[in-house]
C-alpha cells in the first residue's frame, strides 16, 4: 500500500517506493516538514529509495542541523527501510563532487547513496537497491 500523497510537504510518494525529493519546498526554516515526512516514511515501515533528481540550493544551517539531529537519532530506523539515496548529477565534474561528499553521508548515516549521469542510471540503480542489493549492481554499459 502506498502512503497517501497529502500527508507530505516535502517529498513526492506518488511513485512510492520512489519518493521525490521536491526541492522548490526547501525554503528557509522547511526542516519541521522534513522531519514530518521522514517519520511518515518510518510509520509505514515499507522499504523505499529517496531520489533526488536535481542538485539541493544551499541550506540554511537551522534546517541542515535540525534534520542532521533527526537523522542521527533515528539511523538504524530509517537503514531499516531506506534502500538508498540516489541524485541524478549530468555534469562529471559535479558528479565526481557529489560522490565524494555521498561517501562521507554513508558513513555518519548508514545509507547507501549513488549519484547518476542520467534518470536511466537512476532507475536502474533504484531497481538495484529495492531488490536490497542482492543482485549484481548495474554497470553504466548494461543500461545505457
Amino acid at each position: 500500500m502506498k502512503p497517501n500523497p497529502a500527508h507530505f510537504s516535502i517529498h513526492d510518494v506518488s511513485d512510492f517506493p520512489i519518493v521525490r525529493f521536491r526541492p522548490e519546498t526547501a525554503v528557509e526554516g522547511y526542516a519541521p516538514l522534513w522531519e514530518n515526512d521522514m517519520d511518515a516514511l518510518l510509520r509505514h515501515g515499507e522499504p523505499f529509495v529517496m531520489l533526488f533528481e536535481e542538485e539541493r540550493s544551499d541550506e540554511a544551517h537551522v534546517d541542515r542541523k535540525r534534520r542532521g539531529l533527526w537523522l542521527k537519532h533515528h539511523k538504524l530506523a530509517l537503514a531499516a527501510i531506506c534502500r538508498g539515496l540516489v541524485s541524478i548529477e549530468p555534469d562529471a565534474a559535479q558528479r565526481a563532487r557529489l560522490q565524494a561528499m555521498a561517501a562521507g553521508a554513508m558513513k555518519a548515516f548508514g545509507i547507501l547513496q549513488e549519484v547518476a549521469a542520467t534518470r536511466e542510471e537512476a532507475d536502474a540503480l533504484m531497481v538495484w537497491l529495492l531488490g536490497s542489493g542482492q543482485m549484481a549492481r548495474p554497470r553504466a554499459a548494461d543500461v545505457w
